[in-house]
C-alpha cells in the first residue's frame, strides 16, 4: 500500500507514519505546504520506507490520501488537492469542535460533518475514521483501543480499514456510511473532555461483537 499523510508534520499526521511505517506499509509519503519541511519531518523519522513531499506531490499516485491537518484547515486544504487527487480514496480524520471555558468540548454545530463537507470539494470517495485515537497513543506502540471507519464507498473502505488495522492494537470496525462521521467527529469532544477530567489518554474498546 501507498499511503499519503497530508498534514504529516503535525502531530497525529508524524504519529500516523511512525505507525504505518512501523507496521510494514511500503512507502509512507509525509505531505505539507512547504516541501523542506516535509522532507526533513521524514528524515527524522529514521526509516526508509517514509518520504516527504509538498502536499500536491504526495497525493499523486497514492492507493490512499490521509487528510490529516487540523480541522480549520481541512476545507481550504481538500479545495487546493481537489485536482491533484483526481479520484484517489480520501480518508478525513479531522474532528471540528470547540473548547469553551468553564464547559469543555463541545462538538460542531454544523449539521453535515467535516468528512462530508469535505467529500463536496473533490471528485474521489472519501471515507472517515481514526477520530477516538489521540495523537499522543500513536508514538510508542500501537495504542490498545479499536479503530472506527465510515464511508459509502466500499473500496474506499476497505483501505481505509486495511490502514487502521495497522494502526491499532485492536480491530478495525465498520461503523457505516459517511453520515455516521457526524457521530464519529462528535466523539472526538468526548475523547477530550475525558482526558482533561481524568488526566489520560482515554481510547476506544468494543465489547460484544
Amino acid at each position: 500500500m501507498k499511503v499519503a499523510v497530508v498534514g504529516g508534520t503535525g502531530s497525529f499526521g508524524r504519529g500516523l507514519a511512525v505507525r504505518l511505517a512501523a507496521a510494514g506499509v511500503d512507502d509512507v509519503i509525509i505531505g505539507s505546504r512547504d516541501e523542506q519541511r516535509a522532507r526533513a519531518a521524514a528524515s527524522e523519522l529514521g526509516s526508509d520506507r517514509v518520504t516527504g513531499a509538498a502536499n500536491a506531490h504526495a497525493v499523486r499516485g497514492v492507493d490512499l490520501a490521509v487528510l490529516a491537518v487540523k480541522a480549520d484547515a481541512a476545507l481550504d486544504t481538500a479545495r487546493e488537492l481537489a485536482a491533484p487527487l483526481d479520484g484517489t480514496p480520501l480518508l478525513s480524520v479531522a474532528s471540528a469542535f470547540e473548547v469553551r471555558k468553564g464547559v469543555g468540548a463541545v462538538p460542531d454545530p454544523e449539521a453535515r460533518s467535516l468528512a462530508e463537507r469535505v467529500q463536496a470539494l473533490v471528485s474521489g470517495p472519501v471515507v472517515a475514521g481514526l477520530h477516538s485515537i489521540a495523537a499522543a497513543n500513536l508514538t510508542e506502540e500501537p495504542p490498545d483501543e479499536d479503530a472506527f471507519v465510515c464511508g459509502d464507498d466500499a473500496g474506499a473502505k476497505a483501505l481505509a480499514l486495511e490502514l487502521a488495522e495497522r494502526v491499532v492494537g485492536g480491530r478495525a470496525l465498520d461503523v457505516g456510511p459517511l453520515a455516521t462521521a457526524r457521530a464519529l467527529e462528535g466523539l472526538t469532544a468526548v475523547i477530550v473532555n475525558l482526558n482533561r477530567r481524568y488526566k489520560g489518554h482515554a481510547g476506544i474498546r468494543v465489547t460484544g461483537l
